[in-house]
């Protein structure tokens, strides 16, 4: 048991820093995974800042976010509960079938930028967007998992030796020279993993740290030499994502994913300004309806008198001002009439 809640049944995979098991919620009866993050044991700092983090990703809820249950420390070694995906992970999909169709990868990729857009509008970067976190099932559906785990490894002696270079081919420039990672680094991390799913391999290779520094001195080879017959605009979109400099990278993942496909971004709908009807002097309109009146009596004279002639009739008295007008027609139209 691991919280007293979770029951462990089997393994479902380990990396460098952490071992994931499927398990069993005993209280909501439903399976989990939990990923117990060994790396951090004995980690003070690190251990304090995954479990902020941790409960930061909590509270993020999207369908292309693995969901985040619960997290603590057991025996001093802290751990995670997550929703249980049943598929595999991107890079296992990858090793399985090799390049994958341009438009299976503008559908996947769109997921990703979705899921990630959503947590940088609550104030989370991942930092370590790869295959390996990007969990596919079966019907599809991608979902981003490890949000907070990044940064919680930063500081443990492990990032500095083999885990980071099974990354490094994701890591933008600017983390890989030391800075602060931010949305755009995951933007940069995204462009690396459709650039593999579209090539076969990564838009940088890192043998070793000492190449670090350097690997990103020179741009990657453009997707089309690799993969002839990439559509222009997915090889564009994925270019871009991939620039040295995060301000020419797409603003943002929703950018990014509106690229994908050659849409662009919706823009907040913005109500249009209602005309104001010009006002219809009410004189006017008493106007209108004495001369409707009088056609109508004339007509009415005429049917009263059997369809003889009708007598001769006066002109109507003609006025500038419109309410004369009308009085002076509603008196003609009484004498007219006979009445």
């Amino acid at each position: 048991m691991i919280g007293e809640r979770f029951r462990i049944e089997r393994p479902l995979g380990r990396g460098g820093m952490a071992s994931v098991y499927l398990a069993r919620d005993e209280e909501l009866g439903r399976p989990v995974a939990v990923k117990v993050l060994e790396a951090l044991a004995g980690e003070d700092e690190s251990r304090r800042r995954f479990l902020r983090e941790a409960r930061l990703a909590a509270r993020l809820t999207h369908p292309n976010i693995v969901t985040v249950y619960d997290a603590g420390e057991h025996d001093g070694v802290p751990y995670i509960v997550m929703e249980y995906v049943e598929g595999e992970t991107l890079a296992e999909l990858l090793r399985r079938r090799g390049r994958l169709p341009p438009d299976e990868v503008v559908a996947l990729g769109r997921q990703a930028a979705a899921g990630l857009q959503h947590a940088h509008d609550h104030g989370l970067v991942h930092r370590d967007v790869k295959p390996q976190n990007l969990l596919v099932r079966s019907d599809g559906t991608l979902k981003i998992s490890d949000f907070g785990i990044a940064r919680a490894a930063e500081a443990t002696q492990i990032t500095s030796a083999g885990t980071i270079l099974g990354t490094a081919g994701y890591l933008a420039p600017e983390q890989a020279a030391g800075e602060e990672a931010s949305a755009a680094a995951d933007v940069y991390g995204l462009g690396a993993v459709l650039y593999e799913a579209l090539t076969g391999r990564t838009p940088v290779r890192v043998a070793s740290l000492a190449d670090l520094p350097t690997a990103h001195l020179e741009p990657p080879d453009p997707v089309g030499t690799i993969a002839p017959g990439v559509p222009p605009r997915l090889e564009t979109a994925v270019m871009r994502a991939l620039e040295r400099r995060p301000e020419d990278r797409p603003g943002s993942a929703a950018e990014l994913a509106a690229a994908l496909d050659g849409t662009r971004a919706e823009a907040p709908t913005v109500a249009l300004p209602r005309r104001r009807r010009r006002a219809v002097p009410a004189g006017l309109l008493v106007a209108a309806a004495a001369v409707l009146l009088a056609l109508v009596a004339v007509v009415a004279i005429a049917a009263r008198d059997g369809g003889e002639a009708p007598p001769e009739i006066q002109p109507a008295p003609r006025h500038a001002d419109p309410q004369q007008q009308a009085r002076a027609l509603a008196e003609w139209l009484r004498q007219s009439s006979g009445g």
